[in-house]
């Protein structure tokens, strides 16, 4: 009965998030909609990113000891020197494995 529910649920989210790919084409928006839109993943992402690195597993600010500032601070000097997601990606995540084990 689970699996039923996890794979309808995975269905229904990709038809809907698949349905605005499919019936609005690129040459229906005007460049300036185009525009506009460019700027959602600038949005959205750090509306993902700030829980995950200052909110500790209960929901608390957590400013001071906290190792993923670090490691978020050290993988966003990466990326704005390399341009390189891959390599932001890898540094963050040992800084981070580095701080909490060492």
């Amino acid at each position: 009965m689970i699996w039923i529910l996890i794979i309808s649920a995975g269905i229904i989210t990709f038809l809907t998030r698949y349905s605005m790919i499919a019936i609005v084409k690129k040459e229906y928006l005007t460049p300036k909609v185009r525009f506009i839109l460019s700027y959602i993943p600038c949005a959205i992402f750090p509306s993902i990113i700030f829980p995950l690195i200052f909110l500790d597993p209960s929901g608390v600010f957590m400013f001071q000891h906290n190792p993923r500032i670090l490691a978020g601070a050290f993988a966003l000097m990466v990326g704005i020197f390399t341009k390189n997601i891959i390599a932001t990606i890898i540094s963050g995540l040992a800084v981070l494995y580095l701080l909490n084990n060492f």
